[in-house]
């Protein structure tokens, strides 16, 4: 008798990786900016989401947009991990007309803007190349706008939301 056997969360860790990057990609596209940064750091951000996402630390994946020369936040989009191993029933989707429409909600960033992704990966995750610590810039003056879940896989799956101005 053979028997083979597949590892679904290693697949789901891989999905839901190459989506919120993806993800990244369509709202920095969509907003009016270059993803040329995002490409050239793919395969860093890639590797620490990844691994955090398959050891269960990853908590947050952040892309702050700002104004470079203010050091301003502009907009803010978290993705937001959601863990639910074993309730997953083998589906998998992407909904990426959601994002895309709130993200042109959101309007245009100026020309001028800029952008960096950072992570909230609990304590005791494991090390990663390419990562250091950081912190997020203040969202004080915004509210933040919450889309549900956009990326799913077998019980692993992401909460879109943005933060944006108030008034």
């Amino acid at each position: 008798m053979t028997s083979v056997s597949v590892n679904t969360y290693t697949h789901s860790v891989t999905y839901v990786s190459d989506n919120i990057l993806k993800g990244l990609k369509d709202i920095l596209v969509t907003s009016g900016l270059s993803a040329a940064k995002l490409a050239g750091d793919w395969v860093v951000l890639h590797a620490g989401i990844s691994a955090w996402l398959k050891s269960g630390h990853l908590k947050q994946v952040s892309l702050e947009i700002f104004d470079p020369n203010t050091d301003a936040l502009i907009y803010r989009w978290d993705l937001d991990i959601i863990y639910s191993y074993g309730t997953g029933d083998g589906g998998f989707w992407a909904d990426t007309e959601a994002l895309k429409y709130n993200i042109r909600k959101a309007g245009l960033a100026p020309s001028q803007a800029s952008y960096r992704v950072f992570v909230d990966a609990g304590p005791g995750r494991p090390a990663v190349d390419g990562w250091s610590s950081c912190s997020a810039r203040s969202t004080d003056g915004f509210v933040r706008q919450s889309l549900g879940s956009t990326i799913s896989h077998n019980g692993l799956a992401t909460g879109v939301s943005y933060w944006r101005k108030v008034g």
